[in-house]
């Protein structure tokens, strides 16, 4: 059985930074691409990174600059370093992981992973 759980989140002031970890169980990490997404009330959820199992990385347009994703197979363990945080960062953040390898063309696409984490609140403050 797959388990994903992500911890990390709280309130922040603006400018500020955290960083979320996700660990994943059940599956041979290292030979999967994971991404993170996020969930903010009323809106559609956003995929936000990819990083696949050569280390190979994707960020949305709004992040990139400001968040880095990392992994550690070692510790079956993804990363998302949250930085320059601004109020509209306020989400959910999900951490997922996908059915192959690459993250592909359609990374930033839900439907294209598998496995998902319950999130972890992000609250960022002005």
């Amino acid at each position: 059985q797959v388990q994903v759980v992500e911890s990390g989140g709280g309130l922040v002031l603006a400018g500020g930074s955290l960083r979320l970890s996700c660990t994943i169980s059940g599956l041979r990490f290292r030979d999967s691409a994971v991404g993170w997404f996020r969930q903010a009330p009323g809106k559609e959820r956003e995929g936000l990174s990819c990083i696949s199992w050569a280390h190979t990385t994707f960020y949305a347009r709004s992040v990139k600059g400001r968040f880095t994703i990392s992994r550690d197979n070692a510790k079956n363990t993804l990363y998302l370093q949250l930085n320059s945080l601004k109020p509209e960062d306020t989400a959910i953040y999900y951490c997922a992981a996908r059915r192959d390898d690459l993250c592909g063309d359609s990374w930033n696409g839900p439907l294209e992973y598998m496995y998902w984490g319950q999130g972890t609140q992000v609250t960022v403050s002005s």
